[in-house]
């Protein structure tokens, strides 16, 4: 079973930035390898759809049967909104949560990101994991594309 992996819009913007397209390459590797699935969102097309035209059409090069998507709902909406509530992270990180809640939902292997404030940062995930956890939610493993790509022996 190929491992499924939530991505946000960090990663399709990190393909294109000096300091994290590497990594971001390396995963997008594993992609057209066929070593694993992205799980995309409809929140990821809303905001991809303001990005410079080349980040916006990134993820158009590859075939449909690459992605898994997913839809924001209700459910997620208010999970999101707990951990808003739950002080994990504040107000204007909304939009993060809203992805770190469709990820759990959907039940993904892990989500990538380059949000180290928001996102990728130990003390949130444990946060967002106590949330998860109280709200009969599995816990959601977090990374950085450096942590998803695999290095030679």
């Amino acid at each position: 079973m190929k491992q499924r992996i939530y991505i946000d819009t960090s990663i399709v913007g990190g393909y294109f930035d000096e300091e994290f397209s590497d990594a971001t390459k390396s995963l997008f590797n594993r992609l057209e390898n066929n070593e694993i699935i992205f799980v995309v969102s409809d929140l990821l097309d809303l905001e991809l759809s303001g990005a410079p035209l080349e980040v916006k059409e990134l993820l158009h090069k590859y075939s449909l049967d690459k992605f898994e998507r997913v839809q924001l709902t209700e459910e997620a909406i208010q999970l999101a909104n707990k951990y808003i509530t739950e002080k994990v992270v504040g107000k204007t990180s909304l939009e993060d949560c809203r992805h770190i809640a469709l990820a759990t939902i959907s039940k993904v292997d892990v989500l990538a990101s380059w949000n180290f404030k928001h996102v990728v940062n130990l003390d949130r995930i444990k946060g967002y994991n106590s949330v998860n956890y109280r709200s009969g939610y599995p816990m959601i493993e977090i990374r950085s594309p450096k942590d998803l790509i695999h290095y030679e022996d």
